[in-house]
């Protein structure tokens, strides 16, 4: 007599990665795998660190820069162009020109590696954008506030970049050059004391 029945077919595993930096393999159904799935367990530069960032970097490269007055990017462009020394590069394929300077269709066509690269994408997005930032020889990606993609922070570490993520350029660069209160909201006073750009 033969036997008919088949051996339980093998859990499907999943690698998940502990606020520690350690990795474990758990059943990807698992409870504690979804629950390991929905919290954040990358944090990126402290604020020493993006400071650091933000007053080494001579060039910023905008990706999904918009000339639409009412979209984030245009904002931050504005603000960026109004408060900072940076040399600015505006990457929208279907653009021309933005804030009056000329749009650029990708980071590969821009004159210069720009030291960082503020990204408006969707967190779906963000991988490529990671690889083309690699690609382009640039050494930090800036995702931009409410963005969130752990597995392409994690990515882009791999491969050799500094990640900032979820935060806004313009905010932390106001806060560190006396424009912003800690908490992000405007002082509104003005001050004599000298502030670095």
């Amino acid at each position: 007599m033969t036997d008919t029945t088949t051996a339980p077919a093998a859990e499907e595993l999943e690698t998940v990665r502990l606020v520690n930096g350690l990795s474990c393999e758990l059943p990807a159904d698992s409870p504690l795998a979804k629950l390991l799935r929905s919290q954040r367990t990358w944090t990126g530069p402290d604020a020493k660190a993006r400071l650091r960032i933000l007053n080494a970097a001579k060039s910023v490269a905008i990706v999904g820069a918009s000339p639409k007055p009412q979209r984030s990017s245009y904002f931050v462009g504005t603000y960026l162009q109004q408060s900072s020394d940076y040399r600015l590069y505006f990457v929208n394929p279907n653009e021309t020109e933005i804030l009056g300077e000329p749009a650029y269709p990708s980071l590969a066509a821009l004159p210069e590696v720009p030291d960082v690269v503020v990204v408006f994408r969707r967190g779906s997005d963000i991988p490529q954008v990671v690889d083309e930032v690699v690609a382009a020889g640039a050494k930090t990606i800036w995702v931009q506030l409410g963005i969130w993609n752990e597995e392409a922070a994690y990515y882009g570490e791999e491969q050799g970049l500094t990640v900032v993520m979820d935060r806004c350029i313009k905010v932390e660069h106001a806060r560190f050059h006396g424009g912003l209160h800690l908490l992000g909201f405007d002082t509104g006073q003005i001050s004599a004391r000298k502030t670095a750009r």
